[in-house]
């Protein structure tokens, strides 16, 4: 058989839809001779009748209703990859609303999103740094960057990164102190980010088959990052902080690793959105622009 023509099964489904030739050819804009000829000519390539013609309606036979639910699931595909097409040759416009934590935006996100709006001046970036989750629904929030572990929800999310995480000190303060095993940090100084689910509570890793869990001493708290950075710097106690976080200081010597023999556990980076079929252009480019930035991250 030769091939179908999608415009005979898109008028064969208005007719079914409408239940007259003439309804159906007012919702397509054409005339009724038009939708009649192409039906019937798509009769005669399926060789079967599909409609059942009276003088008041237009109802649709076994093999009608039949052909009727397949083509519904063949013009929605083709209606949807249409679409998608137009979004990726669209261009991005309008405001972003991104949300994401104060560390890793500072350091990441807001010199990308200046990049953007150089890229693409039709759009406008709204970033709201915030260590506290934010509900994205609610807010109306086109894009959310989460560090760490994600929670199962009914977010969409794409893994664009990965950090890992340092027990550091200052100088003064980490030689003082001198901890051999890392049950011996539980009794030390230590600054905990109230941001973290469960800032006081450790694992550290050495090798394949040890593992320790620590609960650290209760001692400063701060809940937010940046600041959490600035009081291990004044050498108020160690702390746990992601590389993002540390910028260039253990580089240059103004922190230095605690027990750099175990390891802490390495979390994502996410880019977290509401669920839907396709994303604006704005949406998309963001997201491929923060994947490329952490693909350069990782070659340096």
């Amino acid at each position: 058989m030769e091939a179908i023509n999608l415009n005979r099964l898109a008028y064969f489904a208005a007719v079914v839809e409408a239940g007259s030739f003439t309804r159906a050819a007012e919702r397509l804009g054409i005339t009724k001779t038009v939708v009649s000829q192409q039906v019937a000519r798509l009769e005669q390539d399926v060789k079967t009748s599909l409609l059942l013609r009276t003088t008041r309606r237009v109802e649709p036979t076994e093999a009608g209703r039949q052909l009727h639910a397949r083509c519904m699931t063949i013009l929605r595909e083709a209606e949807a990859a249409f679409d998608e097409l137009a979004q990726t040759n669209a261009q991005p416009v309008g405001v972003l609303r991104v949300t994401a934590p104060n560390d890793y935006g500072t350091a990441t996100i807001a010199p990308l999103a200046a990049r953007f709006c150089r890229a693409y001046p039709a759009c406008r970036v709204d970033l709201m740094l915030s260590d506290t989750r934010i509900d994205l629904i609610a807010n109306q929030i086109d894009l959310s960057i989460r560090a760490g572990w994600l929670a199962d929800s009914s977010l969409q999310a794409r893994r664009i990164g990965s950090f890992k995480q340092f027990l550091v000190a200052a100088p003064d303060l980490a030689r003082s102190l001198s901890p051999a095993e890392p049950e011996d940090l539980s009794d030390l100084p230590f600054i905990a980010n109230a941001a973290l689910k469960e800032p006081l509570v450790w694992r550290f890793a050495r090798g394949e088959h040890d593992r320790r869990t620590v609960r650290m001493k209760l001692g400063l708290t701060i809940n937010a990052t940046p600041a959490v950075l600035e009081a291990t710097l004044a050498g108020a106690g160690m702390s746990i902080l992601p590389d993002f976080a540390l910028g260039g200081h253990m580089a240059a010597g103004r922190l230095v690793p605690v027990l750099p023999g175990w390891a802490l556990p390495s979390g994502g980076i996410h880019a977290v959105y509401p669920a839907a079929r396709f994303r604006p252009p704005k949406v998309t480019r963001f997201v491929e622009m923060l994947a490329q930035a952490g693909k350069a991250d990782v070659g340096t």
